[in-house]
């Protein structure tokens, strides 16, 4: 399978970020933790910049993704949630029927981030007890072909693993739409890539080198033919910075550096040791050999942060910017998932100066390949 045709197989979509309050490297927390008012906006901006949908984000000591997700759901018409969740902490089953109960009464707008987890202290504030990581990739396998039975049984089922037993388990609430509730991992771990190659409708990955993402969607491309399934849509996770002129967009990349390592420096924060997650290892790697690869990927926030989640950039003006995605669009990546250092007015900014510009050149990208393949 060629990278045009696996991008190609799948709709290019656009993910932005809603955070429970404003926050961000760039910007100290003010206000409440669940600020209501702040997440109805940057939803509603979301929603009219043209994005498919928002990511709510999972830690061990946040405010609940399911119910900020279903309030985003109840405030918006069309945007959709992909909501982030760790296995291991709650029965796959109930899970299971409470995105499914969402998802019709949204009417099909919900998708799950399955995210493992690799830093055992984070793991610990909720009580976990599987300390391997790759006996935690089987439990997520396990907790995910219980989720899946529970959505598609029309009769109750058993099942006998080593994490997880269930007897007669039903669900009469299903997704809303036949083909499901799409799921999504990320992990660049080979325990990871297994399990993706089981369970992933969406693969996502971390802003990397154009031949990071050309060697791990290989990787994945593979596993997901040994398990016999339908290849999956690939996900990639950007800090866009725009600006006018390209001088101005690095200009601005620059002070968003300063601004985070004033930030940091305010806090006590230390990178510390290398982090147990493959893909942080993975950015690290190529952030600690220079801040600018291939045509403008920006990797100095995941340097100064230890590449603690969505950390690299492509900097540029909106036409620069759109051209770097299309690299990516033609190693196989039809989903982007962008949010900005300043959260809503970077969101307003992709919708009206980013996104079209994404979607004309992919359109034209096909047209092209379509009079080629006559």
């Amino acid at each position: 399978m060629t990278a045009s045709h696996s991008a190609s197989a799948h709709p290019l979509r656009f993910v932005g970020f809603v955070g429970n309050h404003n926050a961000s490297e760039i910007i100290p927390r003010q206000g409440p933790v669940v600020d209501r008012d702040y997440i109805e906006t940057v939803a509603k901006a979301h929603e009219l910049g043209g994005f498919d949908s928002v990511l709510q984000a999972f830690h061990a000591d946040a405010p609940d993704s399911l119910q900020v997700s279903q309030h985003i759901t109840g405030v918006t018409d069309r945007l959709g949630v992909l909501i982030a969740h760790r296995p291991g902490f709650q029965a796959p089953t109930i899970l299971a029927r409470q995105l499914a109960t969402l998802d019709q009464l949204s009417r099909g707008r919900v998708a799950i981030n399955v995210i493992t987890g690799a830093e055992r202290s984070e793991l610990a504030r909720d009580g976990n007890t599987v300390e391997d990581k790759d006996d935690r990739y089987a439990r997520t396998s396990e907790f995910l072909d219980i989720v899946r039975a529970e959505w598609t049984s029309d009769k109750p089922f058993d099942y006998q693993g080593r994490f997880y037993q269930v007897e007669k388990a039903f669900s009469q609430v299903k997704p809303y739409n036949a083909s499901g509730i799409p799921v999504w991992i990320a992990g660049a771990s080979a325990a990871a890539v297994e399990v993706a190659g089981r369970h992933a409708d969406t693969y996502a990955v971390w802003g990397e080198t154009h031949d990071q993402v050309r060697e791990l969607l290989a990787r994945v491309r593979a596993a997901v033919a040994k398990a016999g399934r339908q290849q999956p849509a690939f996900s990639l996770s950007l800090r866009p910075i725009l600006a006018e002129t390209e001088d101005a967009a690095w200009a601005k990349a620059e002070a968003i550096h300063e601004k985070a390592k004033a930030l940091l420096e305010k806090t006590g924060f230390t990178r510390g040791d290398l982090p147990n997650n493959e893909g942080a290892r993975r950015l690290l790697s190529i952030a600690d050999k220079g801040h600018r690869h291939d045509k403008r990927l920006w990797t100095a926030i995941a340097a100064l942060t230890g590449a603690k989640g969505n950390s690299t950039s492509l900097v540029g003006t909106p036409d620069q910017v759109a051209d770097a995605l299309l690299d990516y669009y033609d190693l196989g990546v039809t989903t982007f998932l962008i949010r900005g250092f300043d959260p809503l007015p970077d969101a307003i900014a992709y919708g009206r100066d980013l996104l079209p510009r994404v979607r004309q050149l992919v359109a034209e990208r096909q047209r092209a390949q379509a009079v080629a393949a006559e």
